[in-house]
């Protein structure tokens, strides 16, 4: 069991050792300690069953028992370390803290039996005689390695309620300053509520975070990072569709604009904390009984049982089953897109399924009064029949919804409905508001039908959730990109409600960008390439708390590796050189702003300077280690930038804002993708890592820019 026992912060560098961007300070520290000595103690006390498993006529040489020895002071120093972390969240957590100070105290009485019944480094010795030892005393190292772990686990399960209570109570702060947010009339009473708003997001992502990183159900793990990534999205929509409201306080659509992005992340909230509690509210859907491929996976492992017991189940049930599959295709087969030929082919495998279905029926029914070798055959003949004809209609079903997605994101893939949109509203244009949004509404049907199809044939249940997430991202953000699209073309002037329109098209056009991934990915597992555990797309990726830097290889890149990052490291270069004409801009060079801003900019052309296989970084090591560094420095520039805008109006504050909102992901994000382990593709982390440094450098350009002008303006 893996618990998260300590006040579960973001796990990157940054976070960890000061407060991120809002204020607010997270300490990672425990939690850290305790995933450690969790990882030590468990293999240890492994070995001390194996011990006591030896066999009593095993010769004692003095090698073995050195090795005894020190696997029992091992034990009894891991515990000590487990103890300390137990009793320090024991002491900030009140209501539990008799239980948890009680399973320490255990844990350490049998740490140190452990020790003393394997101190027998000077058993060949004659004044060790009478000794009581592991070699005497079996029983009692037996009882004292039940004790250790079953304490040790009753720590990790109080600790783990510790970490469920502060989600919680996360979440019920977030949803009191929302409902704050909600009433709020005025830009000054907003700035200060969403800036509060802000620090407690931060707080709420990085509890979820290590959650998200703890939950061993690869569909829970996908439920939590789909409700995280609309809390992600939706903060800057909040703030967007909340600035357009106060502008325009009598704009119905503005209104219904903003309503729709406090519905969903009310939503969000609700359902992170159903996964975090295992609270399942009544009625909810099981997602895997819609999907077809799991009904044909289901159906084949019961026809398959046949051929060990034949009277498993009924007749009845297995046509019930195959019934029930079946009804699903129709899915497919209403589908207004579904080729023609594709519709014909699934209703004849359909028809072919039933009949040879009723065949493996009259087979069994024989097979059960007639125990022979030839009806034996006939059965498997049967079933591997049946098997075969599903399998041809699992890939024509595939083929249909993977076509149909294909081509949804050629056709769309230039966004000319959302550009119609932002045009007609510039030039308040009703009637071609009316037209476009019409369209937007069709293909916002059209990529929901299709995300329904894809889920279909995910095969995986991770895939399936990730397509129920797409589905419901495009049903909800079409309808909101046409209510933020109306109130701009009612106020043709208004920058914030374009600034609002273009928020909401660009969640629209990287939700776009995430179902290509997606399609993808359903084609991999189809065809075998890759299993149920991956990442979950363009979801938010739980930070890790522990950097494996080790395991990091720390040669120098290869040719290959270097003439491809070598293309990432030319716009970095360029970058660079951008920031650093903005930084000389600055009369006051020891401002905060600018001190880190140059840091940046500093390391930023190490990292250039890697890709060209120059400069003083020369390893991958070296690099990861500049990067976390990198991030660091860019929470610490956000932080600054923050106190600034303290000192600035409403609007201009809230402008800042919006710029530090962009920013401080990109920082996360970073070291999210420091803090994942490799698993062997150490490359494909460096591509990454350059990738996510170049765009926080072109949002830095812009933030220096802005603060520039800002501080001029005051």
């Amino acid at each position: 069991m893996a618990a998260s026992l300590g006040p579960a912060g973001g796990g990157g560098a940054g976070a960890a050792h000061g407060s991120g961007p809002s204020g607010f300070a997270f300490d990672s520290g425990l939690e850290i300690k305790t995933r450690s000595v969790e990882q030590t103690l468990l293999p240890l006390v492994s070995q001390i069953t194996t011990l006591i498993n030896h066999k009593d006529n095993t010769k004692k040489s003095d090698k073995t028992l050195q090795a005894i020895q020190r696997v029992g002071q091992a034990v009894n120093l891991a515990v000590g370390r487990f103890v300390k972390v137990g009793e320090a969240i024991a002491d900030e957590n009140w209501d539990l803290k008799e239980e948890i100070k009680i399973a320490c105290i255990e844990a350490k009485q049998a740490g140190e039996t452990i020790a003393a019944l394997t101190d027998v480094s000077s058993l060949n010795r004659p004044e060790s005689d009478g000794q009581i030892t592991i070699f005497t005393d079996k029983t009692g190292v037996i009882k004292a390695a039940r004790l250790l772990l079953s304490s040790v686990t009753r720590v990790l399960l109080l600790a783990d309620r510790v970490v469920i209570k502060q989600i919680i109570r996360s979440r019920n702060k977030v949803l009191a300053t929302m409902e704050r947010l909600e009433k709020v009339n005025s830009f000054q009473e907003f700035v200060q509520i969403f800036s509060q708003f802000g620090n407690e997001m931060v707080e709420f992502a990085h509890l979820t975070g290590d959650r998200q990183n703890d939950l061993k159900d690869e569909k829970k793990k996908a439920k939590m990072a789909a409700a995280r990534s609309v809390l992600e999205k939706c903060t800057m929509m909040l703030l967007t569709a909340s600035k357009t409201c106060l502008r325009h306080p009598n704009c119905e659509s503005a209104h219904k604009n903003k309503e729709g992005v406090f519905d969903r992340m009310k939503v969000a909230l609700d359902k992170v904390i159903e996964i975090v509690t295992e609270c399942k509210p009544n009625g909810e859907n099981d997602i895997s009984s819609i999907s077809i491929f799991t009904g044909i996976k289901e159906f084949k492992m019961n026809i398959e049982t046949l051929r060990e017991n034949l009277y498993f189940q009924s007749k009845e049930t297995l046509s019930a089953m195959l019934e029930a599959l079946l009804e699903r295709t129709e899915d497919f087969t209403d589908c207004a897109y579904t080729s023609h030929e594709h519709r014909e082919r699934i209703l004849e495998l359909s028809a072919q399924a039933r009949t040879e279905l009723q065949q493996l029926i009259s087979v069994w029914i024989q097979a059960q009064s007639r125990k022979t070798k030839s009806i034996a055959e006939e059965l498997e003949l049967t079933i591997l029949k049946i098997s075969h004809n599903l399998n041809e209609l699992k890939k024509e079903l595939h083929s249909t919804a993977a076509q149909l997605a294909a081509d949804l994101l050629k056709y769309h893939a230039d966004h000319v409905v959302l550009k119609a949109l932002k045009l007609t509203g510039v030039e308040g244009n009703l009637e071609g508001l009316a037209e476009y949004a019409c369209k937007l509404s069709e293909q916002k049907e059209r990529l929901v039908e299709t995300c329904r199809l894809l889920r279909h044939v995910s095969g995986t249940e991770p895939l399936e959730i990730t397509c129920l997430h797409a589905e419901e991202t495009f049903q909800v953000t079409g309808q909101q990109i046409i209510s933020a699209a109306e109130t701009l073309t009612l106020h043709p002037s208004s920058k914030i409600a374009k600034e609002n329109l273009d928020v909401f098209c660009e969640a629209w056009e990287s939700q776009i960008s995430d179902m290509s991934i997606l399609l993808r990915e359903i084609n991999d597992v189809f065809e075998g390439r890759r299993g149920e555990k991956y990442g979950y797309l363009s979801l938010p990726k739980p930070m890790k708390n522990s950097a494996n830097l080790r395991s990091l290889k720390a040669d120098k890149p290869d040719s290959e590796e270097q003439a491809k990052i070598a293309k990432l490291g030319l716009k970095l270069g360029l970058l660079t050189s951008d920031a650093n004409c903005e930084i000389e801009k600055w009369e006051d060079q020891e401002n905060e702003m600018v001190l880190s801003g140059r840091n940046m900019s500093s390391m930023a052309y190490s990292l250039y300077l890697f890709t060209r296989g120059e400069g003083p970084l020369k390893t991958y090591q070296d690099l990861i280690h500049q990067l976390e560094v990198f991030a660091e420095e860019g929470l610490k520039l956000a932080s600054s930038v923050q106190a600034f805008s303290k000192q600035l109006k409403d609007d201009d504050k809230l402008m800042l804002l919006l710029e530090i909102n962009k920013f401080v992901p990109l920082c996360h994000q970073l070291q999210t993708i420091i803090k994942t382990p490799l698993q062997n593709q150490v490359f494909l982390k460096v591509d990454k890592c350059i990738t996510k440094a170049r765009s926080m450098m072109a949002v830095l350009v812009q933030l220096l820019s802005l603060c520039y002008k800002l501080l001029k303006k005051l």
